[in-house]
């Protein structure tokens, strides 16, 4: 290891081999691994070198003691920075970083056409009812096919709720491919940067949950979107409309999507995010034959796991070398984060 080496850790995994392949060609970067389970007594000097952490964004998987807290953070005194893995960042208290001028960074754009892929197959899969009509043909016999008419998606009206990179290429292939009129609900982008998208920019979720024929959640789980979509919102939607989620679980009320969907209020739903991952088999929404479920998968292809892993190494290096990253989630933490770079590693970051 060279002197003055610059220490990155993670826990369990990495996006993909890529990311420690490319730290391997820096002889001053030192990776560490740590698991859930491993000894105090030998996390504790990890923890207290470590200039960076790559951290896997899932709650389920990542141990409580090791997701990014200010109880974590006062045994990490040379941390400068927090990395996800992904884009998602639930394991982060951002607040805290921000706090001790820590700065965290996303890949976002690393699985943004997996992701849009997944909600556009769910759209399709729901519209043409096929995941009704499979479920139906391995229990029965004489399928009433007049039974299980579906609808075309082409031009029907989508509404997308976060049209950053996974939202506007929803927009793209939906507009592109079934000359979809696309609605935006997205208060931090301006009606240009939306029409830019291909999409029309509403003012208020309200309006865009009355019009849309089928609503995709792509924006990330903060203060702001917790349970944003609850019994109230679901009611606003129509009968017909279906209700697609490959954001994060905890936007959406799983209880008031449940009486929703008892009640025929919206017609089914896509739904790859739990509040719990993966959810046990008997949760509530397992048991509609309209809800089309996957494990949190979306963005899980092997093209996307090696953008991610080459991102977060990428943007990782350049923060070391004392650059601004292009994916900083706070960006307010700016002056006192330079100030601690400067005090822990002896130089000042450029920007």
């Amino acid at each position: 290891m060279a002197p003055n080496a610059k220490r990155v850790f993670y826990v369990k995994y990495l996006s993909g081999p890529i990311f420690g392949q490319i730290l391997a060609k820096r002889p001053d970067i030192q990776l560490d691994k740590l698991e859930n389970e491993t000894p105090d007594a030998e996390a504790e000097p990890v923890l207290s070198q470590a200039h960076a952490y790559q951290i896997g964004a899932s709650r389920q998987v990542i141990g409580k003691h090791l997701q990014v807290t200010d109880s974590l953070l006062a045994k990490t005194p040379n941390l400068v920075a927090v990395s996800s893995n992904g884009a998602g960042y639930d394991t982060i208290d951002v607040d805290a970083c921000t706090r001790q001028g820590i700065i965290v960074v996303n890949q976002s754009g690393g699985n943004k056409e997996a992701v849009a892929e997944h909600a556009l197959a769910m759209l399709l899969t729901l519209s043409k009812r096929i995941i009704e009509v499979d479920r139906r043909m391995r229990r029965a016999d004489g399928i009433p096919r007049n039974e299980y008419i579906g609808t075309e998606l082409l031009d029907k009206t989508i509404g997308i709720i976060g049209i950053g990179n996974v939202g506007g290429r929803l927009a793209e292939l939906c507009k592109g491919l079934f000359r979809m009129r696309v609605l935006a609900y997205d208060p931090y982008l301006s009606a240009s940067q939306i029409a830019a998208k291909g999409a029309e920019r509403v003012e208020a979720l309200d309006e865009l949950l009355r019009q849309a024929d089928y609503v995709s959640i792509n924006c990330p789980y903060t203060r702001e979107t917790r349970n944003m979509m609850g019994a109230r919102e679901f009611g606003l939607m129509q009968k017909h409309a279906y209700f697609v989620t490959t954001a994060r679980g905890g936007i959406h009320d799983e209880d008031a999507l449940a009486a929703a969907l008892s009640a025929k209020q919206i017609a089914g739903a896509g739904l790859d995010v739990w509040n719990d991952e993966p959810p046990p088999h008997e949760h509530k929404l397992m048991a509609f034959d309209n809800v089309l479920v996957s494990p949190h998968t979306a963005g899980a292809t092997y093209e996307s796991r090696d953008n991610m892993a080459r991102f977060a190494a990428e943007q990782l290096i350049d923060i070391l070398d004392g650059k601004r990253p292009p994916r900083l989630i706070n960006p307010e933490v700016w002056p006192a984060y330079c100030a601690r770079f400067e005090r822990i590693l002896g130089v000042r970051p450029e920007g």
